[in-house]
């Protein structure tokens, strides 16, 4: 079985009001057998679209490179942004060496809510994924069970919103289940009955434009 550890500590600026939640990066992030474009830090898969995105969102002309600068490009965004990123999954095992969540067994989960009541002003989680087996989301509803926290519908719609109250500082959080920005979720993507109308509108539209569209009111 392969261990499959989480390369990176969260990343939590003082200031920041919302952190972006995740389960895992692939593998070779973990045994440092990176590809030429992988970035060396949260989300750096030259696969993934979580940077494409962002880039392209607010225009900030990331380099997609192994090296130091592009790291310390995305690290300033998310200071100057006031975002974290803390993804939910410390170690898993696998069977199969990949970038599954459904290949991830025997999973050790973050403790996301001591972690919430250290950062006073975070006040917004973004998973990037939802409640399908092992996920971001699931994962989470799993911590609230396990510690008795009500997790209230806000809106149904996708991204779905909801709320939970922290027990020790009693303030609110709200979530928010993003469409995954893997390749694998493009799928689940085109099924949507909002991007098929968009697409129908405009034929040229595509899956990264309209997870562009669907995390502009949230970043």
């Amino acid at each position: 079985m392969f261990l499959h550890t989480h390369p990176y500590p969260p990343f939590i600026p003082a200031q920041a009001s919302k952190l972006i939640v995740g389960t895992l990066p692939p593998p070779r992030f973990t045994t440092g057998e990176l590809k030429d474009g992988d970035v060396n830090f949260c989300y750096g898969s030259r696969d993934g679209q979580l940077w494409p995105i962002l880039d392209r969102l607010f225009k900030l002309n990331l380099p997609f490179e192994t090296t130091t600068t592009a790291i310390e490009h995305r690290k300033n965004f998310l200071q100057e942004r006031g975002i974290g990123i803390c993804d939910i999954v410390a170690i898993a095992k696998r069977e199969k060496i990949d970038a599954s969540d459904l290949g991830m067994q025997e999973v050790v989960l973050r403790d996301i809510i001591s972690i919430l009541e250290q950062y006073p002003n975070i006040e917004t989680l973004l998973f990037m994924g939802g409640n399908s087996k092992n996920g971001p989301e699931y994962f989470f509803r799993r911590i609230l069970r396990d510690k008795n926290i009500d997790f209230a519908v806000v809106d149904p719609v996708v991204p779905r919103i909801h709320s939970f109250v922290l027990p020790e500082s009693k303030r609110k959080i709200k979530t928010v289940t993003l469409t995954a920005p893997s390749g694998a979720a493009n799928r689940a993507v085109g099924a949507l009955p909002a991007y098929k109308e968009m697409k129908q509108k405009n034929p040229k539209l595509n899956t990264i434009d309209f997870r562009i569209l669907q995390y502009k009111p949230h970043f």
